[in-house]
């Protein structure tokens, strides 16, 4: 797994990036990460938050600040303790899944779909169903703008199927995911169902196997996992380039299947 990002900072500012693999119980990580202004490297602080999610914390001044990761990982992630509150907290609206927009229409979607794993897979399928893969949506777009729209990239995916979700009483949550076997290759969003005590993931695109994605980020929604934000001076955004390779031959993968995030 790889990420190369490049920006050029205009006024000192505050960079934060989520672009590393979660550290989670069951995986064997090897990794490196520089950060530097003009090809000098910058400190690094490190914020860890839930679900292994990791920020890393960089001051910049005036310049091209690169950064570059790299990373080999092994294992299986094991089965996350279900935590209470963030069950509670996963069935609430956020700022991109308008949830109390979409009672209404999810309960008449999908009457007479009982069990939450048919439903979770039923809402899978209407999204795939609904929407065309195509870069037509806008950064402030919601679940609401994409029902409409008929149309998004992974992350329009994912917070319609979140607010769907949601709707139905089901936590969801969405995560970023290196994704082996991805077309085109990026960082990848999907969306995760708590079903029975674990959390499955549902990815409406089909763009890669999901039993070969690795965790990066989790949270409500795109606001809590974009892999930049800036806090301060203003910033040229440059470039993203991403990989992620399997050494074993990539898993079929069955729509229709709750598979976990490895």
């Amino acid at each position: 797994m790889s990420a190369s990002l490049a920006c050029t900072v205009v006024a000192p500012t505050a960079l934060e990036y989520q672009t590393t693999v979660a550290r989670v119980p069951g995986l064997a990580l090897q990794e490196s990460l520089v950060v530097t202004l003009d090809g000098a490297p910058l400190p690094i602080r490190e914020i860890v938050g839930p679900h292994g999610s990791r920020i890393h914390r960089v001051e910049a001044g005036p310049g091209r600040v690169l950064l570059e990761y790299h990373a080999q990982v092994a294992g299986f992630a094991l089965p996350e303790p279900v935590d209470e509150y963030l069950r509670s907290l996963y069935l609430r609206p956020s700022r991109y899944c308008e949830v109390d927009r979409f009672f209404g229409f999810a309960a008449k979607q999908f009457a007479g779909v009982t069990g939450d794993a048919e439903r979770a897979l039923a809402v899978r399928e209407f999204v795939a169903g609904r929407l065309d893969y195509l870069p037509v949506s806008r950064p402030v777009d919601g679940a609401s703008d994409t029902l409409l729209a008929s149309a998004g990239v992974c992350r329009d995916y994912a917070h319609l199927t979140i607010a769907l979700l949601r709707a139905l009483r089901l936590p969801a949550r969405m995560s970023a995911v290196f994704a082996p076997g991805c077309v085109p290759m990026d960082l990848h969003a999907v969306a995760e169902v708590m079903v029975d005590g674990r959390w499955w993931v549902l990815d409406a695109t089909g763009l890669a196997p999901r039993a070969a994605m690795v965790r990066i980020a989790t949270g409500r929604d795109a606001a809590d996992i974009a892999f930049l934000d800036n806090h301060g001076g203003s910033i040229w955004f440059e470039r993203l380039t991403v990989t992620a390779d399997s050494v074993a031959p990539l898993p079929a993968d069955d729509p229709y299947a709750l598979i976990p995030i490895a």
